[in-house]
């Protein structure tokens, strides 16, 4: 006799069916697990195993085999314990076969026969209703399960508790779907004093969802800016909340089902390895810059960063997604971020300042921005000199606007760039970039004789009329003016001085 079970296999954001087939023949007792496994589902026998013995249960004396199914598919992670134990209760007669052929299941066993959490139960639910299946998972992530659609979970809690709900003896409640978190609370633009010009790029970056970078020495509030960023972005959809939700899920940082309608902040430190920051390793996990999908990636002392880890970066941030390429597998992850990065004037960070700036100045300058390819700064909408801050700036009151204010102005430009189709205007791109962002004759002439005189790169050239369209967006203008131009050009890279 042969059981079949469904379960799924996680390639990227991408759910894959895998039939999970059991065997009993006569022969000599062994346990085989076959179908390209990695460690971890090779090891699923003696997970099973105790498992089995823990309620009791023993093998039998036959020769088990155990295919997962398409065999040239590799199979990684635990949570093939669980379907993997059906499987093999099914074949042995414990429970009915053609009842759990209703159900997708995954999750990892304990040795007592407990079901705990694994990966990925988000993305195996919205497949198992894409099959118009059931999901059998951990009980512990039934609530993350429920977000996918109306479907039947059986959150199991161990393997006695699902064997008597499939036999009818005791039935398993259905798990409701996770609480919406609430905002945590941040940094509010009340706290910066002084730095207009950086506050004002900080607003335009919100409302467009522009690249920023902010160039300055230490402890002029550049960390602190960024910190506020999310206190002025709209909240995400409840479609976007699903999609952070899914990177999560594989990750494995969905807790307790919960989402949020809080756009993702993610600040990694500059010693973070290439595979940390786009996605790697043995078992291609989503990296930083898909984990803050949707939201912000915040990437403090710029300059430090290892330079190719840097320019990894280039293509996510021109594409909005990441493509990881192993021997063994071919991923790709989501990764539309908005790009908020800081760094200071060069390695002592007080260039301006000749009484404390080092005896290589300005040199020094050229050679720590040199850092930082040329391509990425491309990639940057909007650069902005952050002054130092003054002991009597920090006695001056509070500014009269704080983060509430600017959320309503960046929130009001989203609404118009939602009416163009897009999520903000950092998408426009070909003839809807052409419609929405062409200047008027004013306009066009600045930023033609602009374009000459900065040498703007084809890409530099697209991005000043992105950034143009944003701050006539917040100026409630329909056509883009000279003056927006003006000032979308007051953000474009300036060389250092040499």
């Amino acid at each position: 006799m042969v059981a079949l079970v469904s379960t799924v296999a996680y390639l990227g954001l991408e759910a894959r069916p895998v039939e999970v087939q059991c065997q009993l023949a006569a022969g000599l007792p062994r346990f085989a697990i076959v179908g390209l496994p990695d460690k971890a589902v090779g090891e699923s026998r003696e997970r099973v195993q105790a498992a089995l013995s823990a309620m009791g249960l023993s093998l039998p004396p036959k020769r088990i085999t155990i295919n997962l199914s398409p065999a040239d598919l590799p199979k990684e992670g635990s949570h093939y314990d669980l379907p993997i134990a059906l499987a093999l209760l099914a074949a042995m007669g414990v429970t009915d076969a053609e009842q759990l052929s209703d159900y997708c299941a995954v999750g990892e066993l304990a040795l007592d026969g407990r079901v705990v959490p694994s990966p990925g139960v988000l993305l195996a639910a919205i497949h198992a209703s894409s099959t118009d299946k059931g999901l059998i998972c951990p009980a512990a992530q039934g609530a993350e399960a429920r977000w996918a659609s109306d479907i039947s979970v059986l959150a199991a809690p161990d393997l006695i508790s699902l064997l008597n709900h499939l036999k009818g003896t005791n039935q398993l409640a259905q798990p409701e779907p996770g609480e919406v978190e609430p905002a945590a609370p941040g940094p509010d633009l009340r706290q910066v004093k002084g730095q207009e010009t950086a506050r004002r790029a900080l607003e335009i970056a919100a409302a467009g969802g522009h690249n920023l970078l902010m160039t300055g020495p230490p402890g002029a509030g550049k960390s602190l800016l960024a910190s506020c960023l999310p206190g002025i972005l709209p909240p995400l959809s409840p479609a976007e909340a699903l999609e952070v939700s899914m990177v999560a899920s594989v990750a494995g940082t969905l807790e307790s089902g919960r989402l949020s309608r809080t756009r993702p902040f993610r600040a990694p430190h500059h010693s973070a390895s290439m595979a940390a920051l786009t996605g790697g390793g043995i078992r291609v996990r989503p990296g930083e810059v898909s984990m803050a999908h949707l939201g912000v990636l915040f990437l403090d002392e710029l300059p430090e960063f290892q330079r190719a880890v840097l320019d990894s970066l280039r293509q996510p941030l021109e594409t909005g997604k990441v493509d990881v390429a192993r021997a063994n597998a071919h991923v790709t992850y989501p990764a539309r971020v908005q790009l908020i990065a800081a760094m200071n004037p060069c390695r002592c960070g007080h260039l301006g300042d000749a009484s404390l700036a080092c005896s290589r100045a300005p040199r020094c300058a050229v050679d720590y921005q040199g850092k930082v390819s040329g391509p990425l700064l491309d990639r940057i909408d909007l650069h902005v000199e952050v002054d130092p801050v003054r002991a009597i700036d920090l006695a001056l009151p509070a500014p009269a606007e704080g983060s509430a204010e600017v959320a309503a102005r960046v929130a009001a430009a989203r609404t118009i760039q939602a009416a163009r189709g897009v999520r903000s205007n950092a998408e426009l791109e070909g003839d809807a970039l052409e419609t929405h962002a062409t200047p008027d004759e004013a306009g066009r002439a600045l930023l033609m004789q602009a374009a000459e005189a900065m040498r703007l790169s084809a890409r530099g050239y697209t991005r000043v009329l992105r950034t143009s369209r944003t701050i006539a967006d917040l100026d409630g203008s329909e056509t883009v003016r000279r003056m927006h131009v003006a000032e979308a050009l007051s953000y474009r890279r300036r060389a250092p001085v040499s």
